[in-house]
């Protein structure tokens, strides 16, 4: 058995060293170039389709990463995430709803922006006006605009400092591993500030009720099960979902 063994191995690695050798002249052979650089005139550089094609896959991976920080997605997550801590609701509204909320919300807090990318990058790339590179540069301005409208100085200067950025003559030649996470924390600032302002009128309830219940003796009673009725009768005759929601997209600069 031993030495079967060895006389498979024996020839199984010539044949597997061949096959390998003779792969790549069979594609060239049937004509299917799997990397091609072409320099253009220009000085350009275009690249095959199949280099195209894994940068397109590579670039979906980080899909949600661009998803949730450079655009409205992390302050409005963050601003229900709080809200629904205030009301004191654990597991109302979940967290499937609240997520598919909030990509909805982004999607058309972000439609200006989408649209300025299809017409200036995405529009002239399908129609061969601009190459993938062009393409991806011009898709970055309007995004850049957005994250740097919605981003304070300082936090803009600390990110700089941290890198040792050299100072930029305009706000566009900032680059972007010193934007991204500039946005990020401005936008966690504006997403607390909005939090705690919706947390005040619910934390009244809570100190009245548990006042109410402690004179009344019954410091056995959870005041959180008292208030819990008056902060969802409270939320829902103001309208509190659709005065959260302007009062988000209202938060924005486009």
């Amino acid at each position: 058995m031993i030495h079967m063994l060895k006389t498979v191995l024996r020839l199984g690695f010539p044949a597997l060293i061949l096959s390998l050798v003779a792969t790549p002249s069979l594609a060239a052979d049937v004509g299917i170039p799997a990397v091609r650089l072409t320099t253009n005139p220009d000085g350009s550089a275009d690249y095959s389709v199949t280099l195209q094609i894994l940068g397109l896959m590579t670039l979906l991976t980080f899909l949600p990463a661009i998803m949730m920080m450079m655009t409205s997605f992390a302050r409005i997550i963050i601003v229900f995430a709080i809200l629904r801590q205030a009301l004191g609701l654990q597991q109302t509204p979940s967290t499937q709803i609240l997520l598919g909320l909030a990509l909805f919300l982004t999607l058309f807090i972000m439609s200006p922006v989408l649209d300025r990318v299809n017409e200036q990058a995405v529009q002239p790339y399908l129609n061969e006006q601009m190459t993938s590179i062009e393409a991806v540069q011009a898709a970055s301005v309007p995004f850049r605009g957005f994250m740097l409208a919605q981003t304070r100085e300082n936090d803009l200067n600390l990110f700089m400092n941290i890198s040792r950025t050299p100072a930029v003559e305009t706000p566009e030649d900032i680059p972007f591993t010193v934007l991204v996470p500039a946005f990020v924390t401005s936008e966690l600032k504006t997403a607390f500030q909005i939090g705690f302002m919706l947390f005040i009128p619910f934390l009244v309830i809570d100190l009245v009720v548990a006042s109410v219940l402690m004179a009344m003796g019954m410091m056995m009673l959870s005041p959180v099960i008292i208030s819990l009725p008056f902060k969802i009768m409270l939320f829902v005759l103001v309208d509190g979902w659709a005065m959260v929601i302007g009062t988000l997209a209202g938060s924005f600069v486009i």
